[in-house]
């Protein structure tokens, strides 16, 4: 009967309509999380700050990437008929709300907002509620309706939407201008690697592990430029980086960069950054006069005020090249970026 078909089909829209919305904005953040350059966000915005706090990746897998499935999943049980799909929905719906509730407490708490992930919590928080009235109800959807048909094509779109533009539109990179002072500094042939660290930061250390044997290959073609922001959140962070600052001026600057990666988080302290320092041969008189020069301070000053000019939002943030890097990344993608920037500057 038209009218009870038509009360089946708004109550589809009840589900369907959040699953879209979640659906297309899960998808334009997954573009963003896979190219240096947002296409969808704001630039400096919530979603770049949010890019890098520790749900951005759930092992190793980007948080949009599982909310494309989460809502993919969503819709399809929507869609299908029958007692198993109506509970599977409450269940996984449920499920995803924790989540959702527990990432929107997260944007609440650290005071930074991203639309498109409120888009999507909230989006499923609302397929939670429609979800459990539908199992409570016993309604099915519209057989072989076009609303069905419609809803399925619709999810397909705002798929393929987001991710077709990602691979049409080339993302504007603006390029800071320490980078550009750096890349000016570099000799011929070799390409300027800017990296913003703080050596207590975990994300830190754990790019350097991977990151250091490419360096290595390429050591003759490459030139390390460190800037240190050491985040107040981590005690030892200011020590840690008053010695990679002598280690420079004395002459071992990568050399203590790597050492202090390697030493226990608890164990940099100014005595234990100074056993570094003598592990590595230097002048313990001259190391204690560059930790207690002002400049030393200055400098590390001025390192996070261009942090902060360059607009970037986490650590680590690594330039090579043409291309930003931000937070712990996969090998792959450091490797990608270095081979290209070293055939640009070999070309």
């Amino acid at each position: 009967m038209p009218s009870e078909r038509s009360a089946r089909a708004a109550k589809l829209a009840t589900v369907m309509i959040p699953t879209l919305v979640g659906l297309a904005a899960s998808a334009m953040l997954l573009v963003d999380y896979v190219l240096p350059a947002a296409v969808f966000c704001n630039e400096g915005g919530g979603c770049a700050a949010l890019k890098q706090s520790v749900f951005a990746n759930i092992g190793g897998v980007p948080l949009p990437a599982i909310g494309v499935f989460a809502f993919v999943m969503y819709g399809a049980l929507a869609l299908s008929r029958g007692a198993w799909a109506r509970v599977g929905l409450a269940l996984v719906s449920t499920i995803g709300s924790c989540f959702a509730l527990l990432f929107l407490g997260y944007q609440v708490s650290s005071g930074v907002y991203c639309t498109f992930c409120i888009a999507a919590d909230v989006s499923t928080l609302l397929i939670a509620v429609a979800a459990w009235l539908r199992m409570r109800s016993h309604w099915e959807v519209p057989a072989r309706s076009a609303e069905v048909v419609a809803s399925a094509v619709a999810m397909l779109l705002v798929v393929a939407a987001p991710i077709t533009a990602g691979r049409l539109i080339t993302p504007k990179v603006e390029i800071p201008g320490i980078v550009v002072a750096e890349r000016a500094r570099t000799p011929k042939g070799q390409i300027a690697i800017i990296d913003f660290v703080d050596f207590e930061c975990p994300f830190c250390r754990q790019t350097h592990e991977v990151f250091a044997p490419l360096i290595e290959q390429n050591k003759a073609r490459v030139r390390v430029v460190r800037k240190q922001v050491p985040l107040r959140m981590h005690p030892h962070a200011m020590d840690a980086a008053r010695a990679a600052c002598c280690g420079e001026r004395l002459g071992r600057g990568d050399a203590m960069a790597d050492a202090l990666f390697k030493t226990p988080v608890d164990d940099l302290t100014p005595d234990g950054c100074e056993k570094v320092a003598v592990s590595l041969g230097l002048s313990i008189d001259a190391y204690r006069s560059c930790v207690q020069d002002p400049d030393t301070d200055a400098r590390i000053k001025a390192d996070t005020e261009e942090f902060k000019a360059a607009k970037a939002h986490g650590l680590p943030t690594i330039w090579i090249g043409d291309r930003q890097i931000e937070g712990a990344q996969p090998v792959e993608m450091l490797r990608e970026a270095l081979d290209d920037a070293l055939a640009r500057a070999g070309s």
